[in-house]
């Protein structure tokens, strides 16, 4: 099948884009051109997207992703393909999702490897996806040339085969490697490449539409929240596949390669004497697999452009570029299963994650609901001839075999997969065990998502953000201010970096959104503080930009302190090699850190336009009810959870623990009426106000908002 236009747009020069966004649309196998410089204020990745979303989504009142007016897009920034540190390989999808409790929201996603670059090298920005293809496709987009394919062969394929199946029929020659022709670019005949193609596709848990359906890129990079795997699945969309030959203009080269070799200068490890103790970001050691490495035959792994390198690829054949949660969700039942052989339960470990993503499955979910389904078996609630009929022995959870099936049953809709496949707080409701829910059994505390680790009750500022979005924000700013003290505590060592230093650091990165350092006071008596408010506020714009439009790393950025460099000061809006230093030195634009910010605050008052059309009100944001009504009485890492606070009585700082509270209802529902007014939306109902989409230049959203009755009303 191909596809009905050509390609004709001159994108001209843009540096630090390729010039042009693909619309691919589903329903008529057709595509156009859309040039990047008309939506070039918004950024890249959520920024970009969000207003793509905007003009191509003719239906935003959609509760439901699984729709053929939903819009998706798959966006990259203009770091993306460069060697900006830690922000070359980054990649944003949004849209509408599936799975969110009440409804399902427009979301985002991210995922890293070399997608975002290959894109752009073939000359796109990002593609949008609208429609519904009459049977299942996968895309071809090789430099200019855009061709629909049928996916008949691949369908039902998970996303390793499905993947190899597209490369091995864009290899003309048939050799698998040497110099591969692609249409040239232009008046060019042809050119080569000895890249291989960079492919998006979903598997099975994708095509049956199951909640936990994620987006696969090679072997480890997934977009798993959201529900995107089964958005594709609904739209009979495959995969998409770039393969290009092009490159990125930059508009200041070497001011890219001095900032980034005084960042090495600075905040690099000395890799002949590793500080593995260091407190920061930019500088630390770290390898982002959580159980024993399944093999001492390995290399570092890194996205494109990337100098971190927190994955591995190994000589046993499975659990390359696996890493993070995936390789911790079922660790600790491999280990007891195993009864103490770490070999064995890494090598458990490793081959379950592995199936995941082949399967297309988001691992998160499975984090907490397993321990969930765990207890209803030992309970006798769940099992064969229970009330809750499976075929599944949890006598053998732990077991290679037992993981396999657990995923196979969830991708495929089968057994107890059939109702988990729509969510675990969905199905907790369907049982009948709402009560799970409410009282915590079941930890899942924002939108019917899963807790990250960090409970709200605790880390209030992950909540509060989570919360005021739309999912689990995912984004480590402040995360540090947890781990780093905690892990030195829990090994009786002395911190790095006393506590009143380092809310001081902080908070001098937040300015001028914050007064003092008592934005960081995380004692029970100050969270609902107009400064962590604030400190709230500047984590949603930080991440909404910097994080999720410019698309940094959230491994490396942001870098609020850092021991690695004098006075500890970290590097994130540093005058020298700050966030904006990158971004100016890539686009030619002279932009601030806190205009960056600026951007966020509009990326996100445009998010609140697109969830009010869907429905939302301020009374949907609110926590599951046992974030409210029981203390926490324990943590997922640690028996306890250190944070930064300060004494009431004498002003001194300290790190305390701060388990054993819950929130106060009330006091959140005032703390909201205060961020909403902040942020310019209307107290009462949380929409976006005509002034307030006026001063930001939104009003086109003002209009539309108007015409469906959900323009907030002013303060």
């Amino acid at each position: 099948m191909s596809s009905k236009k050509k390609v004709t747009h001159d994108p001209g020069s843009l540096p630090g884009y390729a010039g042009k966004i693909l619309h691919l649309n589903l329903s008529d196998l057709s595509y156009e051109v859309i040039p990047t410089a008309d939506y070039k204020e918004w950024g890249g990745g959520h920024g970009l997207g969000t207003a793509l979303f905007w003009d191509f989504c003719e239906d935003k009142t959609l509760q439901d992703g699984r729709h053929e007016k939903n819009v998706v897009v798959v966006a990259s920034s203009p770091f993306c393909g460069t060697s900006v540190p830690a922000a070359g390989g980054r990649c944003e999808v949004v849209g509408i999702g599936y799975g969110q409790m009440p409804i399902s929201w427009y979301t985002r996603s991210n995922f890293g490897g070399r997608y975002s670059a290959m894109m752009k090298y073939a000359g796109w920005d990002a593609v949008v996806i609208s429609g519904k293809a009459p049977e299942p496709v996968w895309v071809e987009v090789s430099n200019e040339r855009v061709k629909f394919h049928k996916a008949k062969t691949i369908w039902g394929k998970g996303t390793r085969e499905t993947q190899l199946a597209i490369m091995s029929a864009l290899d003309t020659d048939n050799n698998g490697w040497g110099w591969e022709p692609l249409p040239g670019k232009g008046d060019k005949g042809v050119e080569y490449s000895t890249q291989k193609p960079a492919i998006l596709c979903i598997g099975p848990a994708g095509e049956n539409q199951t909640q936990l359906g994620s987006l696969v890129h090679d072997s480890g990079n997934g977009a798993g929240q959201g529900g995107f795997g089964a958005v594709w699945g609904f739209k009979n969309l495959k995969a998409v596949s770039f393969f290009g030959t092009g490159s990125i203009k930059i508009a200041d080269p070497m001011a890219l390669v001095d900032a980034r070799f005084l960042q090495k200068e600075i905040y690099g490890v000395n890799m002949e004497e590793p500080d593995i103790h260091q407190w920061g970001m930019l500088g630390r050691v770290f390898t982002s697999t959580f159980v024993g490495l399944p093999s001492n035959n390995r290399r570092a792994q890194a996205c494109m452009g990337c100098v971190m390198g927190c994955r591995s690829r190994y000589d046993i054949g499975y659990g390359n570029e696996v890493s993070c949660q995936e390789t911790s969700w079922y660790g600790h039942y491999a280990g007891k299963y195993a009864k103490g052989d770490e070999i064995e339960m890494a090598k458990v470990t490793m081959q379950v994650a592995e199936y995941c993503n082949d399967l297309g499955l988001n691992s998160y979910p499975f984090e907490h609901g397993l321990d969930w389904l765990e207890g209803l078996w030992h309970k006798g609630i769940l099992g064969p001839g229970k009330q809750i009929e499976s075929k599944l022995n949890f006598d053998e959870i732990g077991s290679l075999e037992f993981g396999r099936k657990l995923l196979e049953v969830v991708a495929n809709r089968e057994d107890i997969g059939k109702d988990l496949a729509d969510g675990f707080v969905q199905t907790a409701h369907k049982w009948g065990r709402k009560q799970d829910h409410d009282d915590g059994t079941l930890l899942f505390p924002y939108w019917g998502m899963p807790e990250h680790g960090y409970d709200p009750r605790a880390e209030v500022e992950w909540g509060f953000a989570s919360i005021m979005t739309d999912r689990d924000i995912n984004s480590h700013e402040f995360n540090a201010l947890f781990w780093k003290p905690t892990i030195a505590i829990a090994f009786g060592m002395h911190p790095r970096i006393e506590a009143e230093e380092i809310v001081n650091l902080v908070a001098d990165k937040l300015k001028p959104y914050v007064k003092g350092p008592e934005c960081l006071d995380y004692s029970e008596n100050n969270i609902y503080s107009d400064e962590v408010l604030n400190m709230t506020r500047w984590f949603i714009h930080y991440s909404r930009f910097w994080k999720n439009s410019a698309l940094f790393c959230d491994l490396r950025w942001a870098d609020l302190f850092d021991t690695n460099a004098p006075g500890n000061v970290g590097a994130t809006g540093d005058s020298r090699l700050g966030e904006q230093v990158f971004w100016n030195a890539v686009t030619g634009d002279t932009m601030s850190f806190v205009d960056g910010l600026s951007i966020g605050h509009r990326i996100y008052v445009l998010n609140n336009a697109i969830w009010a059309l869907q429905g939302r009100h301020r009374d949907h944001a609110k926590f599951a009810d046992y974030i409210y009504e029981k203390k926490q009485e324990e943590a997922e890492f640690f028996p306890f959870y250190f944070w930064p606070c300060k004494d009431e009585k004498t002003g001194k700082w300290s790190y305390e623990d701060v388990l054993h509270r819950h929130l106060d209802r009330e006091k959140f529902e005032e703390w909201k009426d205060r961020f909403y007014k902040a942020e310019g939306l209307d107290p009462a109902t949380g929409w976006p106000t005509a002034k307030t989409l006026e001063e930001l230049g939104l009003d086109h959203v003002a209009q539309e908002l108007q015409k469906h009755g959900k323009l907030g009303k002013e303060a």
